[in-house]
């Protein structure tokens, strides 16, 4: 479903707008809470979804929420971005929201730290809920920063392999990979030269790509982005150097860095039924969950195959993991009605049958553990994938920050640098990118 996922595509441009949060809009945890949630009462809840089908499904979800609790009436806006919801965090009043939805997780630190939305531990507490016990490792892990839990997961995205199979069987590839070398092998084998072009290219290494972000990549290498004392960690722990490595050899023994942005200019749009996976062009795709209903509506003439990303050679037994990302949810420290704010907060995000009925729905990966494993749950048996990887101990996500996802801009930056060749030096470049990434968060704090 593209509702989540092209919204984290442009959620660098969202942290910048992220600006909007400053110290004018604080909130103690819980300071607020003193509504009484069994009274008539309506609350306000903003979220960002947009499409006609994702729409009626959090109507539907809010309904559900309005049987099982009828004095809370819940008023619904749609389709308001992180800009949006900012401004209105900020101003307070009785139109602005109690609870929001959010599709960029890359700004849970700014969300946390500025005291826009509430430390939901209280209230975790209160309602004797585990969110270690409740949600997936990596989605209870970006949804708090600092120790404070400032949002939780309402639903998500695992990452994953979409490969060709009628193009692997006529490669002679049994099955997919399950390491970066026998991907590298795999995708070599699978890139069919035409003049100076590409009749069939194994895969689209090039961070430009369709969803191969340098933190995508970096998911599998299970990197340590912050040390002990939050400077950054790229220039010191090798799984970073390690992810460039690979991404760069791949761009070389693919062709070089021109003449795979020469094929990629010519290459359908990401959200269109002429992407290059749905059309043959590449033969394997890094790429979430959504992408399968997309590539099956598009009705190719191949067999699609889904698998788990591969991981370093030397993390082999991991492999299965994935990176995940998603929608997360909050309250507003403007709210006077917490305490009913959260009554809606629980039961979307942490009742079973709440979560995996929008789960149905909108086709994301549900978000908490129970959900991942019910039985009411709908799907394409090759979408038992990301259900696998979002379970999964060992996937990973990118942590919260300061400054939002402003350190994921400026690891993207270095990455464009030195897959074209501007960048030479690893190893400097990398001491240069930690440099810029503790000089912007302690400019931030």
């Amino acid at each position: 479903m593209p509702g989540i996922s092209k919204n984290a595509a442009i959620a660098f441009a969202a942290t910048v707008s992220l600006a909007l949060l400053s110290t004018a809009c604080t909130g103690q945890s819980g300071s607020e809470a003193a509504d009484d949630a069994s009274k008539e009462t309506t609350i306000n809840f903003w979220h960002a979804w947009s499409a006609p089908a994702e729409v009626k499904a959090v109507k539907a979800l809010v309904a559900g929420f309005e049987k099982a609790h009828p004095n809370i009436h819940v008023n619904v806006v749609g389709n308001m971005t992180d800009d949006k919801i900012n401004q209105a965090l900020r101003a307070g009043g009785d139109k602005a929201p109690d609870v929001i939805s959010s599709f960029t997780t890359n700004n849970v630190g700014k969300f946390c730290t500025s005291g826009a939305l509430v430390d939901l531990n209280p209230f975790f507490e209160k309602s004797d809920i585990d969110p270690e016990k409740t949600f997936p490792k990596a989605m209870n892990e970006y949804t708090q920063f600092d120790g404070n839990r400032c949002a939780v997961p309402l639903l998500g995205d695992a990452y994953g392999l979409y490969y060709n199979k009628t193009a692997f069987e006529k490669a002679g590839i049994k099955s997919p990979p399950k390491t970066w070398s026998q991907f590298e092998a795999d995708a070599k084998k699978l890139t069919i030269t035409k003049g100076d072009s590409y009749s069939q290219l194994g895969f689209m290494p090039n961070y430009h790509g369709w969803e191969t972000t340098t933190e995508h990549y970096l998911g599998q290498f299970s990197p340590t982005y912050f040390d002990g004392d939050g400077k950054s960690n790229i220039a010191k722990d090798p799984a970073f150097a390690s992810a460039f490595k690979l991404q760069k050899k791949l761009v070389d023994e693919l062709g070089g860095y021109k003449k795979l942005e020469t094929y990629r200019s010519g290459l359908g749009d990401e959200w269109g039924p002429k992407h290059p996976f749905h059309t043959g062009q590449v033969a394997m795709q890094l790429d979430g969950e959504w992408r399968l209903g997309m590539a099956v509506d598009a009705k190719p003439d191949f067999e699609i195959g889904v698998a788990p990303l591969p991981v370093p050679d030397d993390q082999a037994d991991q492999y299965g993991k994935g990176y995940i990302t998603g929608t997360i949810a909050g309250i507003a420290a403007t709210s006077k009605k917490q305490n009913a704010a959260w009554e809606l907060v629980k039961y979307i995000t942490t009742d079973t049958d709440a979560v995996v009925g929008f789960s149905n729905a909108i086709h994301n990966v549900p978000s908490t553990l129970a959900a991942l494993k019910s039985p009411k749950l709908k799907y394409d048996p090759r979408f038992k994938t990301f259900l696998e990887i979002a379970a999964n101990p060992d996937s990973t996500t990118a942590p919260a920050s300061v400054n939002g996802g402003v350190y994921l801009t400026t690891i993207q930056q270095f990455g464009y640098d030195y897959e074209s060749g501007k960048a030479t030096d690893l190893k400097a470049g990398l001491k240069d990118t930690a440099k810029q990434i503790d000089t912007d968060i302690a400019q931030a704090k």
